[in-house]
């Protein structure tokens, strides 16, 4: 599925309602005395008269200045971890990157800090989802990653109680699995993202994972990471995709089916019995233990390309994913039976996804697989450099001649390749003006 899904399921839960939460502000008791603190902190009246007229403020809009002023006439004061997670969570509500500049400083006066490691992971992870360089994404849910995996090992710190330490990792705990998850996923790690996104999903009630939200995502998600397993894992790339979609809004729940039901049908060979399996994982957000003895699974690849062989009279007209899966998967003779039916040719192909772009080449994907996959099978090596290359992802319409392919994985390249422009509507000629004849 595209990105796009996973993002705005994600938009539908507001950052209160996850990272917040996590980190909910422990109270510091200063005591009614300016001089000495019921907590046992000792403050002169002047910085405990500045402390509470910051703290006391009714926004974090005017709480966060107040603070950051605090900190620069006090910069030494006992009460300075406290004020950061102050500042941190009322940054939070209106400022991602003032409240990971709060979260790196208070890290480096606690390094062990629950709260700022879940924020670091969490609006880490969310700037990542907005890069597109893929070099740069990776980098960034690296560094969301890193974070999380320090949260999931941080210990009590001796001042606060077993319960509150206990509450606030559990609220974490699937933020920093989510992380992890995505950089995982971003390296196509697929076992450590399924690991970790089941981690995340088992850690809160199952009823929270049917709410449109990170909860669903993470379930959309590890679907699609089952997918991504080697080798892939379609019967539970099924399950998690349409448990995912049943429970999604429109027009997710009809972006998110489409995953779900090709690992059906790549598992089964057929899609008889697809909505018997929807409405099982409606009920249960794991599979039964004897779901593949339930579902029949497909005839091996080469059973598969033998019976296409023999039952298509004209092995041409078969659609790119079918002749893909057989140079991929038949035998040498096999493959070289599709193979010729299209070496030499020169096609059109509309709508290819662009994955990459240099001056020399362009590589799309075609075939359903790639397309779901975001990997390309076919490289157009271009007669010409293009004038303005397209960007990762969007649709194009390119020209080529079959001239080679390799079956593991199946790259098929193609010469003379060049990008088709769309043509342009012709202006309409301005109607002539005739001036009226002068009368005599």
């Amino acid at each position: 599925m595209k990105k796009a899904v996973v993002a705005s399921l994600l938009a539908v839960a507001s950052v209160a309602s996850g990272a917040r939460v996590a980190v909910a502000q422990t109270q510091v008791n200063l005591g009614s005395n300016a001089q000495q603190t019921g907590g046992g902190v000792t403050l002169p009246p002047a910085e405990y008269n500045a402390y509470t007229a910051a703290i006391g403020q009714s926004t974090p809009q005017t709480q966060a200045p107040a603070l950051e002023q605090f900190l620069t006439t006090y910069p030494q004061s006992q009460v300075k971890q406290d004020v950061l997670q102050r500042l941190m969570l009322a940054y939070s509500a209106f400022d991602p990157t003032k409240t990971l500049d709060a979260a790196d400083r208070l890290l480096q006066v606690d390094p062990n800090n629950l709260r700022a490691l879940t924020f670091e992971a969490y609006f880490r992870l969310q700037a990542a989802d907005a890069i597109t360089d893929p070099a740069a994404k990776q980098a960034a849910l690296d560094k969301a990653s890193d974070f999380a995996q320090k949260g999931l090992s941080a210990t009590k710190p001796a001042d606060m109680t077993d319960a509150d330490f206990n509450n606030v990792k559990s609220a974490a705990s699937p933020v920093f699995h989510r992380a992890i998850a995505a950089a995982a996923l971003g390296k196509k790690d697929g076992a450590t993202a399924v690991t970790n996104l089941k981690d995340s999903l088992s850690s809160v009630p199952v009823d929270q994972t049917k709410t449109p939200g990170p909860l669903l995502q993470d379930t959309y998600t590890l679907g699609a990471a089952y997918y991504q397993s080697t080798p892939p894992d379609f019967l539970n790339c099924a399950w998690y995709a349409s448990r995912a979609a049943s429970f999604a809004p429109e027009p997710y729940k009809s972006q998110m089916m489409p995953l779900a039901k090709f690992c059906y049908k790549r598992y089964h060979g057929a899609d008889d019995g697809f909505d018997t399996l929807v409405t099982q994982s409606q009920a249960s957000l794991n599979p039964p233990a004897n779901l593949s003895d339930t579902i029949k699974p497909a005839p091996k690849p080469a059973d598969i390309v033998k019976q296409v062989i023999a039952s298509t009279p004209d092995l041409s007209t078969l659609a790119i994913s079918d002749k893909e899966f057989i140079l991929q998967n038949g035998t040498p003779e096999d493959a070289a039976k599709v193979w010729d039916t299209v070496k030499g040719k020169s096609v059109q192909f509309p709508d290819a996804t662009v994955i990459g772009v240099t001056d020399t080449a362009l590589q799309v994907a075609l075939s359903d697989d790639a397309v779901q996959s975001k990997v390309a099978d076919f490289t157009f090596q271009l007669a010409a450099p293009l004038k303005t290359p397209p960007v990762a992802g969007s649709k194009v319409t390119v020209t080529g001649t079959y001239a080679s392919f390799t079956p593991q994985p199946i790259m098929i390249t193609m010469s003379d390749g060049a990008v088709v422009e769309p043509k342009k509507t012709p202006a309409k000629p301005t109607p002539a003006h005739h001036p009226a004849p002068r009368k005599k």
